[in-house]
């Protein structure tokens, strides 16, 4: 775009840019759910081109790929509506993946060879988070039971899907179950648990269960978690202990359990892992020589036989070295990777990468050498499943999100800031991402700063990471200034930050997300009279909320967000049927408080434009919380433009529908502010807009 001639001079956001929407559908392939199986690699695709569909696909060892999800399904499950854990691989000889079909919640079996699926599962019940028990040829998995009229039930099951033997119950009483994990014997299973009105990462419990037979559950040991403390990501070592994060300490640190004993690995100011929003997640993985033994069932019972005397498939080849571990977490927002002794009280080995996010890691041993893998972003580049050699550092990009052509210097890159904050009184410090605007081809009038657009992620229990977001660029390279704010209860920064939004949704994060705005405004790097924000289903609460209950912005777009409290405790699903009691308080004792932060009940307040952008299959926001907050606004004769996806849901997967709101919203700030969008941006309809 830019050829050596000078800048051209054009009004902040009215920037051509060469990162159209059609650009950004085209590149934004999500990836998630790497597995690493020997050579062979797994990991999920969705799919915008494709309707949003999510597919499987598998990477031989020869570098050759395929999907092996069927043609015209969509690999996803339903279990807490975020899913997670859609597909499993099954096999004696690890030569199938069974996945979920979205349509109908059942489960497949496709062979990798070729050939016809079969069905594995039975209707009406919802499965996720499935590990193959090879020892039992079964699924292990979490179910959730939709017959009920109350309200699912939960429960972890052992599914026979080779000898047509009945289901096995392995846990229930409780709520909510994750995270079943078999030890490498088959012996034990390692799980979590929780219950209402707690979500998994306020308190949740790790237990294991000792099998007395075959098939048939025994003793039951508490390991971890409850009183106050969330225990998350167990995973067995090769030798048979149990490692996994609790944040006793106020951090999600790893511990390791062993004959009886747990033993902290590090204790460090940084999160090992994160919120339990989908299944599925893996934060760190083994190196290192570990003891490995195979089990052989007997008709008494188990019976252990050294490793070079199994048949049960092929043995990955180790390194040597002491045992160790490789791990991620979480350090100024910005992710980091390391190896990590097994001794309590060892300390992080950093391993310097340019990836500011890592999912799914992996640990993986070809030809005597140690490797990570896992799906990597960084500021610069799309998301991408990486492979490092730990010997040489060689990094080899096994697939990725997709390819942009875009001009050097394009790209806005992520500013860490620090700003100060208050909320009645109580001053206190909150973390962002600031976004200058960037594009070599164009600059703003003199004396003119740019409009500022305030991102409030979801969750609200997520965060905003120092990745390369296609959304984002959309906006800086047109002249926009972006701020992603990690407003408090934000993860990434330990217990105590998360837990400043406890009791106080729709005042901390809006607090944050206003002094976000005011700090960059008073250091003169934005326009103070053009101040947006934006944010999907959480964050699209606390654009509402910034909206009706202060003054700061001058507009603002919800995407899929919560307008009215009581309506969400009332119709949201189970999973987060409860979660709002930790976020605002008992409902409906506390229904003045409810009302009291509820947008919709204070639509008075609201003096600014308003976009609102909605599916309408939305089960955890349903479409009346956006229509109820419209016709408020129609009533007032605000500006308000009212956008409706058929067949979308929490989230929007179709490439047009994308697209759509992408140049929607551009057009719709471009008419507010007064200036012409370049690229003529598919225009929505603003309704009391002169």
């Amino acid at each position: 775009m830019n050829d050596g001639s000078p800048a051209a001079v054009a009004p902040y956001g009215a920037w051509e840019s060469p990162l159209s929407a059609d650009t950004i559908v085209a590149g934004a392939v999500g990836l998630s759910l790497l597995q690493v199986e020997g050579q062979d690699l797994f990991w999920i695709e969705r799919r915008p081109q494709e309707g949003g569909r999510s597919v499987v696909v598998h990477r031989a060892p020869d570098g050759t790929r395929r999907d092996v999800t069927p043609e015209g399904q969509n690999t996803r499950t339903r279990v807490h509506e975020y899913g997670g854990g859609d597909y499993a691989v099954t096999g004696q000889s690890l030569d199938k993946v069974a996945l979920c079909d979205f349509a109908d919640q059942r489960w497949h079996e496709v062979p990798l060879a070729g050939g016809e699926a079969r069905v594995i599962s039975d209707p009406g019940y919802r499965l996720a988070d499935a590990q193959y028990d090879r020892v039992r040829g079964r699924l292990v998995c979490v179910q959730e039971d939709h017959f009920d009229d109350f309200e699912p039930k939960n429960r972890i099951l052992s599914v026979d899907i080779e000898g047509g033997e009945a289901s096995v119950v392995i846990a229930e009483g409780n709520d909510f179950y994750g995270s079943p994990r078999l030890s490498p014997d088959g012996s034990r299973l390692a799980y979590l648990t929780w219950s209402h009105p707690d979500m998994p990462w306020d308190q949740c419990e790790l237990w294991v269960v000792h099998f007395e037979s075959f098939s048939q559950p025994g003793i039951r040991e508490h390991i971890a978690g409850g009183n106050g403390v969330s225990a998350t990501a167990p995973r067995w070592a090769p030798d048979g202990s149990l490692c996994y994060a609790d944040d006793r300490t106020g951090f999600w640190n790893l511990y390791r359990y062993d004959q009886g004993q747990s033993a902290p690995l590090c204790a460090m100011e940084a999160d090992f892992a994160t919120p339990a929003w989908t299944f599925g997640g893996s934060s760190y993985d083994f190196l290192g020589t570990w003891e490995r033994a195979e089990v052989a069932l007997t008709s008494s019972g188990y019976s252990m036989i050294p490793s070079d005397e199994s048949d049960g498939g092929p043995v990955e080849e180790e390194s040597s070295g002491e045992p160790r571990l490789l791990v991620s977490w979480l350090e100024a927002g910005r992710w980091r990777l390391g190896t990590l002794g097994i001794a309590p009280g060892s300390a992080v080995e950093p391993i310097e990468l340019p990836f500011t996010g890592i999912r799914n890691l992996h640990a993986q041993t070809l030809e005597g050498r140690d490797r990570a893998l896992f799906i990597g972003g960084r500021p610069d580049r799309l998301d991408a499943v990486v492979r490092i050699d730990l010997a040489s550092g060689e990094v080899e990009e096994l697939a990725s999100a997709g390819s942009l052509d875009l001009p050097q210097g394009l790209l806005s890159a992520p500013e860490a800031v620090e700003f100060p904050t208050t909320l009645d009184g109580e001053a206190t410090t909150a973390h962002a991402f600031y976004y200058p605007p960037q594009n070599p081809g164009f600059e703003g009038p003199e004396g003119e700063l740019p409009p500022l657009i305030v991102m409030s992620h979801g969750g609200p229990t997520s965060m905003s990471e120092a990745t390369l977001r296609l959304g984002t660029q959309f906006w800086t390279s047109r002249g926009f200034a972006v701020v992603d704010v990690n407003y408090g209860g934000s993860s990434g920064f330990g217990r105590a930050y998360r837990e400043r939004l406890k009791g106080r949704w729709g005042e901390v994060d809006v607090a944050d997300c206003t002094a976000a705005a005011v700090y960059l405004a008073n250091a003169g790097k934005v326009d103070p009279k053009r101040l947006t924000i934006r944010g999907g289903s959480a964050g699209g609460y606390t654009t509402l909320c910034a909206l009706t209950f202060h003054e700061t912005f001058h507009a603002g777009a919800s995407h899929f967000g919560v307008s009215d409290l009581e309506a969400l405790a009332r119709t949201t699903h189970k999973f987060e049927s409860r979660y709002l009691e930790g976020l605002v308080g008992p409902w409906p004792a506390e229904s003045k408080r409810y009302q009291a932060r509820s947008p919709i009940h204070h639509a008075d307040g609201l003096s600014c434009p308003v976009i609102l952008f909605q599916g309408l299959e939305d089960p955890v926001v349903p479409p009346a919380q956006a229509e109820r907050m419209v016709e408020a606004l129609r009533k007032k004769e605000i500006p308000v433009a009212y956008v409706a996806f058929e067949g979308e849901q929490h989230g929007f997967r179709k490439a047009e529908n994308i697209r759509t709101a992408l140049e929607g919203e551009l057009y719709f700030y471009g008419r507010v502010f007064g200036f012409e969008p370049a690229g003529n941006p598919e225009a929505v309809l603003i309704e009391n807009l002169d």
